[in-house]
């Protein structure tokens, strides 16, 4: 895969936006492990699985900052309204390498 990790980080929210799955596919690594309070390191399989499908959850979905810390490491910083109701930010450390997404650290924020 050719790409910033940032530009990979970006495509990737872009297809979960868009449920384009065999676009997001091969932006995951194999070995692919995904954190969050709700999830504790699930596996590529899983997280296509439970929580790609998630984007009809949200009635808004915006993208705040990208910011690639080093070679390695991107955080990005969303804000979300689901459903249900409410409006809410997290932020993901999301480890890529070579390429791929090797790891996703969900941290929950607040309400706005």
């Amino acid at each position: 895969m050719n790409g910033s990790p940032a530009s990979v980080v970006e495509a990737a929210f872009r297809h979960y936006r868009s449920q384009d799955r065999e676009a997001a596919l091969p932006l995951y690594a194999d070995d692919f492990t995904f954190n969050s309070p709700q999830d504790d390191h699930i596996d590529r399989t899983a997280f296509f699985e439970r929580c790609f499908p998630t984007a009809d959850h949200f009635t808004d979905y915006r993208i705040l900052h990208i910011v690639a810390v080093d070679e390695e490491l991107v955080l990005a910083h969303y804000e979300y309204a689901p459903v249900t109701g409410g409006r809410y930010r997290n932020i993901e450390a999301i480890t890529v390498r070579d390429g791929r997404i090797r790891e996703v650290r969900v941290f929950f924020g607040g309400t706005v």
